[in-house]
């Protein structure tokens, strides 16, 4: 049986708008309940052409999106959603297989559940993706690190001078390995920092480094800026490193 959901005055989310799209009426009722409960303005679309129409006119903060869905899937309507304005999404799905997860993620998800999931757990995942993290200033106006210049007030990153095309939260996580150079970051600190989530799938790094690198790198094949460090993580090498780490450096294939 699942649980009522919270009750008490709403909190400061109130204003923030959650698109539900899901063909499961019973499922939506009780995300949306959650939802509302939790402080949220949400609305529902029952398809996947319905979902689209209705984030083009409503233009929501985030969408909480079925990957199964009747008229158009929720891998194309993901797709659709972060080619034309980079919505936060997150994707529910019965398919609990790794290659699944994978798919969501690469057609942009900021996160995703397998069901049957917590209701309560959902609400979290919610706050967690609005709440984008702020990467750490180095310090204030423009910061070199290599042929990268990152600008926090322009919201903007140059390579070689020329400005990279980023998602937010591709920029959120170049920005946050521009403050943290030459330091080995395991997955679960950068889903922390980046993220701003305690819990997670850690395929949600691993995809947006792959994304990150194919952008930054000469040979996304062969990084030489964005490094594997092998059993710990990631590590940003703007500039060269000294001859100690050559080897490590030659470890940097793709993951």
């Amino acid at each position: 049986m699942t649980p009522p959901p919270p009750t008490g005055p709403p909190r400061a989310d109130t204003e923030r708008r959650i698109l539900v799209i899901d063909d499961d009426p019973t499922v939506s009722e009780i995300v949306c309940r959650y939802l509302v409960a939790a402080g949220f303005a949400v609305e529902q679309a029952p398809d996947g052409q319905a979902g689209l129409t209705q984030a083009a006119a409503q233009r929501p903060d985030l969408v909480v999106l079925d990957r199964m869905l009747p008229l158009l899937d929720g891998i194309e309507v993901c797709m659709r959603i972060k080619a034309a304005w980079d919505t936060p999404v997150i994707m529910l799905t019965a398919l609990d297989q790794e290659e699944d997860r994978i798919d969501g993620l690469e057609a942009g998800a900021d996160d995703y559940l397998a069901k049957p999931f917590s209701p309560r757990e959902l609400v979290l995942r919610v706050q967690s993706v609005l709440r984008r993290t702020v990467p750490e200033p180095v310090h204030d106006g423009a910061v070199d690190a290599g042929p990268f210049t990152l600008d926090l007030a322009a919201h903007e990153v140059r390579l070689n001078g020329d400005p990279l095309v980023l998602t937010a939260r591709e920029f959120d996580l170049l920005a946050y390995l521009i403050g943290h150079p030459h330091r080995a970051l395991s997955r679960e600190d950068l889903l922390k920092s980046v993220w701003g989530w305690d819990f997670g799938d850690l395929s949600t790094v691993t995809v947006h480094v792959r994304r990150l690198r194919e952008k930054i790198e000469a040979d996304p094949t062969q990084p030489t800026l964005l490094n594997t460090v092998w059993g710990v993580g990631y590590r940003f090498d703007p500039e060269p490193l000294v001859a100690a780490h050559a080897d490590d450096r030659d470890a940097g294939a793709r993951r």
